[in-house]
Order: C-alpha cells, then sequence, then structure tokens
C-alpha cells in the first residue's frame, strides 16, 4: 500500500507553499493598522493613514472592522483610535501559554520588598525588549513601563543582558539590523563599545542601563533561560538615579541575578 502522506491540520489540503501563498493584503495592511493603534496613546484618522501608508477611506474601513471585533475603540469626542480590549484578552492568552508571568509574578513581588524598587519582566523578540509584567514600588518616584512597551536591546537592562548571553556574531547581526540609536549621551555609539559592556554583564551576571535610555533613571537586569538554556528575557529593577547608586549596584545586581535564576527554574529552564 503506498505511503499516504499526513495532512498538516493547519493548512488546507490543495497548499502549495510560496512566498506570497500564505498573505492576504487586505489582512496584512489591517494587522498593520492595529501594530500602529497598540503603539500609539490614542491616534486620530489621518495620523493612522500617514503612519500605514494606506488611504484615508481604506483605514477607516479596516478600523470599523477592527472595531465590530472590539481590537480597537474609538473616541468620538476627541476623534481618536486607541486600542481595544480584546486585544487584551488576546495578549493575555498568549502570557497564559507561557506561563512565564504568572509564574514570576511572585518572585517578582520578592524582589521589589528586597530592592525597595520597582520590579519588570520583559521578554526577547526578534529585535527588541517587550515589558509584560511590572510589580511597582511604593516609592513616590518610581520607572514605569505599561505592558507592551518596546526597547532596544542596547539601551535597556534587560536586552544588554539578553546580548550578553549571545555569541558576538550574533550580537552584531541584531545591531546590523536594528541600529544604535542614541537616546542620552550615555547610549553606547558603538559595537566595540556595547561588545564591552556585555563582556562585563557576562561576567558579573548581570546588565546595567546606566541612564542608557532615560536620565535619571537606572537599571539592573539579568537574564531568563529556556529549556534550551537560550535568553529568552529577563527580570530587572529600575528606579531613579538617586536610590540607584552605583555604591548600591553591588547589593542589588546579585538579587536580579538570583531572582532571575529562579524564574529560569520556574518554567523549566536552565543555564
Amino acid at each position: 500500500m503506498d505511503k499516504i502522506e499526513k495532512r498538516q491540520r493547519g493548512r488546507p489540503r490543495a497548499f502549495n507553499p510560496s512566498p506570497e501563498a500564505g498573505q492576504v493584503q487586505s489582512l496584512d495592511r489591517a494587522l498593520r493598522i492595529l501594530a500602529i493603534v497598540a503603539e500609539g496613546s490614542g491616534l486620530s484618522l489621518s495620523e493612522l493613514a500617514d503612519r500605514s501608508g494606506i488611504a484615508a477611506a481604506t483605514a477607516y474601513r479596516m478600523l470599523t472592522t477592527l472595531e465590530a471585533h472590539g481590537m480597537v475603540e474609538f473616541d468620538r469626542t476627541e476623534q481618536l483610535w486607541s486600542i481595544g480590549v480584546e486585544t487584551y484578552r488576546m495578549g493575555s492568552a498568549f502570557l497564559r501559554g507561557r506561563k512565564l508571568v504568572d509564574r514570576a509574578r511572585v518572585v517578582m513581588q520578592e524582589l521589589m520588598e528586597k530592592t525597595g524598587e520597582t520590579a519588570n519582566l520583559g521578554l526577547a523578540e526578534e529585535d527588541c525588549v517587550v515589558f509584560v509584567s511590572q510589580v511597582e514600588t511604593h516609592q513616590a518616584i518610581r520607572a514605569f513601563f505599561r505592558p507592551g512597551t518596546r526597547t532596544a536591546f542596547h539601551a535597556s537592562g534587560i536586552g544588554k543582558a539578553v546580548l550578553s548571553h549571545l555569541d558576538s556574531e550574533r550580537v552584531s547581526a541584531i545591531i546590523a539590523r536594528s541600529g544604535l540609536e542614541t537616546y542620552t549621551d550615555r547610549t553606547h555609539s558603538s559595537l566595540t563599545e556595547l561588545m564591552r559592556d556585555l563582556a562585563d554583564a557576562r561576567t558579573r551576571g548581570w546588565a546595567v542601563d546606566d541612564e542608557e535610555r532615560n536620565i535619571g533613571m537606572r537599571c539592573v537586569a539579568a537574564a531568563i533561560f529556556n529549556e534550551y538554556g537560550e535568553p529568552v528575557g529577563g527580570v530587572s529593577v529600575s528606579g531613579p538615579t538617586v536610590r540607584v547608586t552605583p555604591e548600591r549596584l553591588a547589593q542589588i545586581g546579585p538579587a536580579v541575578r538570583d531572582a532571575a535564576a529562579e524564574v529560569t527554574v520556574l518554567i523549566g529552564g536552565r543555564r
């Protein structure tokens, strides 16, 4: 009997993969608009049309369709579009699948109490870090990152913690793709300078964002690893430089490193 090839259940019976075969142009455009809405804090139709390169009339039809599904919301008073509650539910489903946020929460709470500063959890994407959870300090002046906030690898504690555990060729490829955007006068502006910082972070077991993203804020971070020993994100502590002083780094750094190691164990990862 001839062997019958098992059909992949995620694809139709007649499917010949090609670079364009799996793409639907209208869906691609709608998702592009959704991503732009998610990055903003309320955008007008003209702003969305300009940023997406899609005609305003077409963009409007896509927005109203997304609105019908709860993916975006429209403020009729301000005439602005913002992200909808349904995207939060979908994002929560993703995070439940990863089980990372729930399992890290207790560790982050303990880290915040131990250091007195805000604890953060971030995941590494292709060319940036995405913050997915935060336990805020009770201090009046504190760091705040809205879940979903993206930040560059080279200018964030978690980003540099992740990079410090990658080989130099891969780091070079990431930086070649994403660049070294300057945010402050302390941001690394050369690959050589960044590599030197990553070597120090790898030796210590924790990285420092020393006012490289925001002046007046300092962040200490350590990487989280998956079951293959790959860095997939990190835990960090961030706060104003008046409290997170260079002298305190020797105390905060090991605490963050231990917290990241604990989260790694909780998700079944390994160094």
